[in-house]
């Protein structure tokens, strides 16, 4: 019998390796008009042609077979994997869904998804303004704080009431995160603000339809009106709250920050700096004619006071006192709203003078420059910026000797895009990009990890819902065509590609809408009662923890205090994926 034993034991050590194949797919919903993708991990090679069926929820029945694409690997991730991807694209009957193979005598299953008629948006922005509501910095004793909220180094004290706290582990009220590092600020507020006005003019319909309108709307007003208290009596905004993650509110100050939370009085926003985007909300929703506890035209007004002061003054409060690629399309988008807003030839000048500059900055590779010599622009969070700007002004630029630039600018920037991302065997379809490390250009997955800011490396859902949104804007433009919400095919399967990753298919199967699919990130909380909301998005997957070039791949639970790094909800996220959902669900002819 021991004999017995043993020789069973040698046979199963001799056997060939069976291991379990893993399905990725989008845990939500996919557009009926959209690509859909998905993927499928195996471990050894398969020896022939291999199909699967999407089987509906409630029938039971197979409701499409296709075929996996050929294997493809990604070292960098996971040596010794192989990757098939399985293409449904053509299907696009509403219902609910499993992907479903069969292997080895055993069936395997994806987490059930939708497909319906503008299903993502149906299915997420509920949520979304859920979340942004939940985040309101309107607690009794952040209310009580802001109404007299000391500028740091000073005795004087202003009202900052309202805004949004930054992220769910962090009550912080930021305009803009980076200065010190200048090619790194994120906008935040001011783009949350203006994220909401451009989702609730691109599907009106779809939200009163949803009974989504009125709650976006009051959302985006009251952005509206911190930014108004934020604008200083001399015309400059207030760049930042900051808690010093203190549990007391009377602790915050009005302040600038550098790295390791140090504080300074240098809180005056440049263009680069959230002023730019808190110019450009404020002139937009001005044409609402919509009042909130300030009215449109001093919306309006404010805007235009912000705007010439940054004329004079936007150098002085650049940290290294130079203007680089975030000044000029933020500065785009200020003055393309006031252009709007008013009709007047100062803010068309000021517009048409910072898309040339944004046009001056395109390589001859596809990608821009951010500064005067030789940098790659690559941002964690803002990387469609540049193209959702020159893209807002030729919504209302009619020249065609300026459009001609623009549009050859937009069509080399999303041609690079694409090319960069297919450049190399990359089956879930991640956004890649060109970065500067140790004086030397770059390709890779994630943001390298040694950069100007010092410690910045976090998870790049924004960056991704930022890319799609310019991949559909910027594409309807220059890639116009039927299906696929409105632009090629090879556009939009790039710019779904980058969504489902966010609502789970990526290499950790990771709803990162929190409420939303399966393997969501652990509940963090913080200071006065806020934490993660239903409807917030973590930020997500990064290089490997400890590689200086953004190399490999990491996401953590649990690190010692630095999980936040991975799980934290930021609003930013949810505000570049409000504006790609809100962009795929607009209809034809429609301005973004």
């Amino acid at each position: 019998m021991k004999k017995l034993y043993i020789s069973l034991i040698f046979l199963f050590l001799m056997a060939p390796a069976f291991a379990t194949p893993v399905i990725y797919l989008n845990h939500i919903a996919f557009d009926s008009n959209s690509p859909k993708v998905g993927v499928v991990q195996f471990d050894n090679k398969l020896t022939k042609a291999f199909s699967f069926n999407l089987v509906n929820v409630n029938s039971g029945k197979v409701a499409y077979t296709g075929m996996l694409t050929q294997p493809e690997t990604i070292t960098d991730w996971a040596p010794g994997k192989l990757f098939f991807q399985a293409n449904f694209s053509e299907f696009r009957a509403a219902g609910k869904y499993w992907l479903r193979i069969k292997y080895g005598g055993l069936v395997y299953t994806s987490y059930l998804f939708e497909i319906g008629e503008n299903m993502v948006a149906k299915r997420t922005l509920s949520a979304i303004i859920h979340y942004y509501n939940k985040q309101r910095a309107n607690t009794p004793g952040e209310l009580a704080a802001d109404a007299k909220m000391q500028l740091f180094g000073s005795d004087q004290k202003v009202d900052l009431r309202g805004g949004w706290c930054d992220a769910s582990g962090d009550v912080s009220k930021y305009f803009s995160h980076l200065a010190y590092a200048n090619y790194f600020s994120p906008q935040q507020t001011p783009l949350v603000t203006w994220s909401m006005v451009g989702a609730s003019e691109a599907i009106p319909g779809l939200l009163n339809k949803w009974n989504l309108k009125d709650s976006l709307d009051n959302e985006a007003i009251y952005g509206a009106d911190y930014m108004m208290r934020a604008l200083s009596k001399d015309d400059y905004f207030y760049m930042i709250v900051f808690s010093y993650f203190n549990k007391d509110p009377s602790a915050r100050r009005v302040v600038g920050l550098l790295a390791n939370s140090v504080t300074t009085n240098q809180y005056q926003c440049a263009f680069r700096e959230g002023g730019g985007m808190a110019i450009a909300a404020l002139a937009r929703i001005s044409q609402w004619k919509k009042n909130g506890e300030f009215t449109s035209t001093q919306y309006l007004d404010g805007a235009k006071r912000a705007f010439a002061h940054l004329l004079i003054n936007n150098t002085k409060y650049d940290d290294d006192g130079k203007e680089n690629i975030i000044d000029d399309y933020c500065a785009l988008m200020a003055a393309t709203e006031l252009w709007m807003a008013t009709g007047e030839d100062q803010y068309r000048d000021e517009a048409r003078k910072r898309a040339k500059n944004l046009n001056g900055r395109m390589t001859t590779a596809g990608y821009f420059i951010s500064n005067d010599a030789d940098r790659p622009y690559f941002h964690a969070s803002d990387a469609g910026l540049p193209v959702v700007a020159l893209s807002r002004c030729l919504d209302k630029e009619k020249d065609e000797a300026y459009r001609a630039p623009a549009l050859k600018t937009i069509k080399q920037a999303l041609d690079y895009n694409v090319a960069v991302t297919n450049k190399i065997s990359n089956p879930f379809g991640y956004a890649r990009q060109s970065f500067l490390f140790k004086g030397k250009v770059k390709d890779g997955f994630f943001i390298p990890h040694e950069n100007e800011t010092g410690w910045w490396w976090q998870g790049e859902n924004a960056r991704l819902g930022s890319l799609a949104t310019a991949a559909v804007v910027g594409g309807r433009l220059v890639y116009p065509a039927e299906g696929n919400w409105g632009i090629k095919a090879t556009l939009a399967n790039y710019a779904e590609r980058q969504l489902s990753w966010i609502m789970g298919c990526n290499p950790y199967s990771m709803s990162f809408i929190y409420g939303f699919g399966k393997n969501n990130v652990p509940y963090m909380a913080s200071n006065y009662g806020h934490g993660s909301e239903r409807g917030g998005i973590s930020n997500g997957i990064t290089g490997k923890d400890g590689c200086r070039d953004g190399s490999g791949i990491d996401f953590k639970r649990e690190a010692k205090g630095d999980e936040w790094r991975w799980t934290e909800q930021w609003i930013p996220h949810a505000a570049w994926f409000l504006q790609a959902v809100a962009v795929m669900a607009q209809p034809a002819g429609v301005s973004n």
